[in-house]
């Protein structure tokens, strides 16, 4: 009984993802899910990538948290359109909750929606909320171990970053692991080596980004 409730659920999320993607589609705008772990360098990279896309691209945020809105506000400096959802607890966004705030966003003047979803390596892969692609951000810091406990998300992402590569001389990490590991998983998975404190990497993560929307 339990499966099939969990199977209805999904099954209702899917419908509602179904409905934005095609508000998304009519407003002519591309949309990326960004997960990935509690300190992985989300919002960072996020603000990293603005500054790099902004000259090319029109670009909102959706920035999803279970509380708060540091985030949120760290984005709208960069002058861009965002929207705050805060789960009160849910550990990922759903597609329902985008639907209640896509009238937030002017999204008929943006070419690109950027989903910061809560951080967790598990729940945000497997709820889809219309995206056209799902992104996925891993630190350097959190262990190569993280692909195979975690694969469902490696799987589910078309791009990893992964970052904070400035630490590789302090921590105990094998990065080439985490790639090999990634790409077992996944091997049409792209995957970038990335540090937003130096900005080694971030201009070809943006660049592959950008070149995205108009595929």
């Amino acid at each position: 009984m339990k499966v099939k409730v969990v199977s209805r659920i999904l099954e209702a999320n899917d419908r509602i993802a179904e409905e934005n993607r095609k508000r998304f589609k009519e407003a002519g705008v591309f949309v990326a899910n960004l997960m990935g772990a509690p300190g992985a360098g989300k919002t960072t990279l996020l603000e990293e990538t603005i500054k790099r896309l902004k000259p090319h691209l029109r670009i909102g945020v959706i920035e999803g948290d279970i509380v708060g809105q540091d985030d949120a506000d760290r984005i709208g400096a960069l002058d861009i359109p965002v929207v705050q959802i805060n789960t009160g607890g849910a550990c990922h966004l759903d597609a329902n909750m985008i639907n209640e705030v896509l009238d937030e966003l002017p999204l008929k003047q943006l070419d690109m929606v950027i989903i910061e979803n809560v951080g967790n390596l598990v729940c945000p892969a497997e709820f889809k909320v219309g995206e056209d692609i799902k992104l996925m951000v891993l630190s350097v810091a959190e262990g190569h171990d993280k692909p195979l406990k975690y694969p469902l998300m490696f799987q589910q992402s078309s791009g990893l970053v992964l970052n904070k590569i400035d630490l590789l001389p302090y921590v105990k990490v094998d990065i080439n692991k985490m790639r090999s590991d990634s790409l077992a998983l996944n091997p049409k998975l792209k995957v970038f080596e990335v540090s937003c404190s130096s900005g080694a990497g971030i201009d070809a993560w943006a660049q592959w980004l950008n070149g995205l929307r108009s595929q």
